[in-house]
């Protein structure tokens, strides 16, 4: 799930060293694994509760589909807005903060994101400017 606030700009945050996948990376999404029986509208939901502390209306967009060495996703994109405060899932977000789109490109190239959120977000961009 992509999380905007009201100018825009996308939260991002950056990952607990501990995590399975990519541990102390950034990430552009909220999101996870669908429990036994879940839909991807209640997985979103609850992922928004447990990692931000916040119930948010999620818009579903588009199927996603990311493989690489790590991680098969297959999964489906959801859009959210919420301006916080959040209270983020100290197990799993370290801290984050909102940034305007092109920063995040920007903040790509210095420190490392999840390569699977950067493709979500990639495609977000290509469908929806």
């Amino acid at each position: 799930m992509l999380v905007f606030n009201r100018r825009g700009e996308l939260f991002v945050h950056l990952r607990t060293a501990t995590k399975d996948v990519y541990a102390a990376h950034w990430d552009v999404a909220i999101g996870g694994v669908l429990a036994a029986g879940e839909s991807f509208p209640e997985g979103a939901r609850r992922e928004s509760r447990e990692e931000l502390g916040v119930e948010v209306v999620a818009e579903e967009l588009f199927p996603f589909r990311y493989t690489d060495a790590t991680i098969d996703v297959h999964g489906r994109v959801f859009r959210a807005h919420h301006d916080g405060p959040f209270r983020l899932q100290p197990e799993e977000i370290v801290r984050g903060e909102f940034l305007p789109l092109n920063d995040v490109t920007a903040h790509a190239a210095h420190v490392p994101y999840c390569p699977d959120g950067l493709a979500a977000l990639a495609e977000y961009r290509r469908r929806f400017g």
